[in-house]
């Protein structure tokens, strides 16, 4: 094999991420999101790293050359675990880039002639959402460009251009955007008041990662509207979708279906790679090489890249503004504890992992949390128990 490409869980995936978040409210931690960051993010990156690192070491052996394709979260700790502890070449491939885009368009929607569909409230992860974000997203890509950089669900935009003309977008974006009803990804509209540039992936990733979006006193999860995912709609969804997939698979239904889908950039990767033509994706999870200046060398970086059939080629995006840089590394910090202490199965790092996340402000709570997770989750995570 020349790519290998990952989009695995282990577990039930709705079922074990509402764990995740309950298990922490007995604490009296309330997580904004728990998936990629806070407690949440530990304890879902700790169940997917074992099964991952299997497959990267077989490739140690079968495909050594080849190129591991991951969609598994939580990014950043899963291609820095394939990265940093095997001999594996690892990118990470992620749509949420498009949230940036839609954001843009509907702030730009005048000027450039996007129909923004009515009930577009935002680009949270919802079944109602989707379609509508989608329909905006069509429109948008092939009249703007937009440079973002970071780690994975936490990229800032650093440049938005007109395609046709190549005009700065960003002064009238920026003008535009404030005039948008307040309640439109209240929390990004916050953050780009604050820090001057624009958060790419919206409100419900954004939250994960920022160190007063906890606070039991505040709520900001209330002030800001923060929706939790909906777990048990979505396993719903999944279940209906894996029983169409039997039936195609048996015969008893049609793939057409399938036929006309969304690439999220794996096909025009190994394409490219693999053939004589060159791809430019908008955005990657690559070890950063100073493609961003002023992040750690060998962090899991998202950039984009330019591909051709000599690999994939970070763009150098220059340095972050250092108030931006500075919340990318501590999370950076935090996610190399986190696999670190997976691989070795060292209590000591996880908890230091839980120390340094933003969504925890106390010693013996990160305690109770970490106890709590190793033992609910026994069964996926040996090694902290040998």
């Amino acid at each position: 094999s020349d790519f290998v490409v990952n989009a695995i869980e282990v577990g039930a995936r709705e079922n074990l991420w509402k764990r995740d978040f309950e298990i922490t409210l007995e604490y009296g931690v309330r997580q904004p999101y728990a998936e990629n960051g806070g407690p949440g993010g530990f304890a879902h990156a700790a169940r997917n790293i074992g099964s991952v690192m299997q497959i990267a070491h077989d490739m140690e052996q079968a495909c050594p050359n080849a190129w591991f394709v991951n969609f598994t979260n939580p990014m950043v700790r899963i291609c820095d675990a394939v990265n940093r502890y095997s001999r594996i070449k690892a990118v990470g491939l992620c749509h949420q880039i498009y949230a940036g885009y839609v954001m843009v368009g509907v702030a730009l929607a005048k000027d450039l002639g996007i129909v923004v569909p009515e009930g577009l409230t935002g680009v949270h992860a919802a079944v109602d959402q989707h379609p509508l974000q989608h329909r905006v997203r069509e429109q948008v890509v092939p009249l703007i460009d937009i440079r973002a950089a970071g780690l994975n669900h936490f990229t800032w935009i650093l440049s938005i251009s007109d395609r046709r003309t190549g005009e700065d977008l960003y002064p009238l974006f920026r003008k535009r955007f404030f005039e948008l009803d307040g309640t439109f990804e209240p929390l990004t509209r916050d953050m780009f008041s604050a820090f001057g540039s624009f958060p790419v992936p919206g409100d419900t990733h954004l939250c994960e990662y920022l160190p007063w979006m906890s606070d039991p006193q505040t709520k900001p999860w209330e002030r800001y509207n923060i929706r939790l995912y909906d777990w048990d709609l979505f396993e719903a969804v999944r279940g209906f979708q894996l029983h169409r997939l039997n039936e195609m698979a048996n015969g008893e239904a049609t793939i057409e279906g399938l036929l006309d889908t969304d690439s999220e950039g794996a096909l025009e990767m190994i394409e490219n790679i693999a053939g004589t033509g060159t791809h430019y994706h908008l955005a990657a999870n690559l070890p950063n090489n100073g493609q961003i200046s002023n992040l750690p060398i060998g962090a899991t970086v998202e950039t984009p890249v330019h591909v051709d059939g000599a690999g994939i080629h970070p763009v150098h995006t220059g340095a972050l503004p250092e108030s931006i840089a500075e919340l990318c590394r501590r999370e950076i910090a935090v996610a190399q504890l986190c696999v670190d202490s997976v691989i070795e199965g060292n209590r000591e790092k996880a908890l230091q992992c839980l120390l340094l996340d933003p969504v925890i402000t106390d010693i013996d709570v990160a305690k109770k949390i970490l106890d709590r997770y190793l033992t609910e989750y026994k069964e996926y995570l040996p090694q902290f128990w040998r």
